[in-house]
């Protein structure tokens, strides 16, 4: 089931912020994540906050429906639109997640980005991005989509291997992704995204080598490759307690990264996060960008995160009460922290170590300070950008990311 919020102090009702807050938002980028929180069934490593119509039934009524989730949603839109006030910005990226997205009609999510656009506009550049399962769209969808402005999207591909994709609960077959890239192409789609995913038990190197080849014989110019992470409170976390399937080490996930960067690299992908690589800088993720470098978003949607000149909150997680909070005229959040400059800095160093223009060692303390000198003369920092006052990963460095991270933000 899906993890728990944090704790926090209340939202106000009508959702206002600080106005520290709002200060100086004017140079900050803005972006909107749109949450759409219905899958078709749960994968069994899934803990994101999704429902299948099974875990709704008689707990939200009406209000939770999928037929009317694009209007709860815009009313929430309309709420950032007041909460915000006169802010001048366009809307430089926009994410619809979830979840199934897809499981919407293309209509819908063309619906809600038209009231991003009616209510703050949009970048003449903006990145409009959401996610799909490959069994859920078709050419007329995709169609759909890219005439109603989405200029990007990003398939669950996960394996082409059917026995790794039974393991993780995917119901696309092999081949079913590949196809989807193409008719995304046909229908005009700038840049396409497949997502994969390493270290599923029963999933062998020839294995994973054979989802990489597959993914980049479709032609997309991103990709995201992540160690499979066993979450509590997942049907595969039950399924590892009771025996039926081994877990994979961190040596298995560390040989499986390696074989991405240079299978990936031999293709003409570059890393710009440890976790994801692309042809060009015009085919990074911009709104990922948003998330690791700090800037301002509005989450949308139930459980959905925000950001805004040092404010985080989050939204109450079950789509009934979600709609409920809306209907009444008030605000979905569920709690919220003002971030202290502290707080900016250590998430500053934990967020853009990650990024390929590294981490500037003016952030560090004394000690975080030594203990990027320490690896550096291990070989997890680059000495070239590290003379020029920036901590940027080596390949190896990268391997052990999160390591570095908790010595460099003492």
């Amino acid at each position: 089931m899906p993890s728990a919020l944090p704790d926090g102090e209340p939202v106000p009702a009508d959702g206002a912020l600080p106005a520290s807050a709002l200060a100086g938002a004017a140079s900050r980028p803005l972006g909107f994540y749109l949450h759409v929180p219905y899958c078709a069934t749960r994968c069994g490593y899934c803990d994101f906050n999704t429902y299948t119509a099974t875990e709704l039934r008689g707990t939200g009524g009406v209000l939770a429906s999928r037929d009317n989730y694009a209007d709860t949603l815009t009313d929430e839109i309309r709420l950032a639109r007041k909460v915000l006030g006169d802010d001048p910005r366009e809307v430089r990226t926009v994410f619809v997640g979830g979840g199934t997205p897809t499981l919407l009609a293309a209509g819908d999510l063309v619906r809600m980005l038209s009231a991003i656009r009616d209510e703050f506009g949009l970048a003449p550049d903006a990145e409009i991005t959401t996610e799909a399962n490959p069994e859920s769209v078709d050419p007329a969808y995709l169609a759909t989509l890219r005439e109603g402005g989405f200029n990007r999207i990003s398939f669950g591909m996960q394996s082409a291997r059917r026995h790794v994709l039974r393991i993780l609960d995917r119901t696309h077959t092999p081949g079913r992704p590949e196809a989807c890239v193409a008719e995304a192409r046909a229908a005009g789609f700038d840049h396409v995204n497949l997502d994969l995913i390493y270290g599923t038990p029963g999933e062998s190197d020839d294995d994973w080598r054979a989802s990489l080849d597959a993914a980049l014989g479709a032609g997309p110019d991103h990709v995201s490759a992540y160690a499979l992470i066993v979450e509590e409170g997942t049907q595969l976390a039950r399924r590892v307690r009771r025996g039926e399937i081994p877990m994979t080490d961190d040596d298995v996930h560390a040989d499986r990264y390696l074989i991405a960067e240079e299978t990936l690299a031999a293709a003409g992908f570059d890393w710009y996060e440890v976790s994801n690589w692309a042809t060009s800088d015009a085919g990074r993720c911009l709104h990922n960008e948003l998330y690791w470098r700090g800037a301002d978003w509005w989450g949308a949607g139930p459980g959905a995160h925000s950001h805004v000149g040092g404010v985080r909150w989050w939204n109450v997680k079950h789509p009934g009460a979600y709609a409920a909070a809306l209907a009444r005229g008030d605000s979905p959040g569920a709690g919220r922290e003002v971030l202290t400059d502290e707080d900016r800095r250590v998430e500053r160093v934990l967020l853009e170590l990650r990024l390929r223009e590294g981490v500037p060692l003016s952030l560090l303390r004394e000690t975080g300070l030594a203990a990027s000198r320490r690896a550096l003369s291990d070989g997890l920092l680059q000495p070239e950008p590290y003379g020029e006052g920036r901590a940027v990963l080596t390949l190896r460095g990268r391997l052990l990311a999160d390591a570095v991270v908790r010595d460099l933000v003492d």
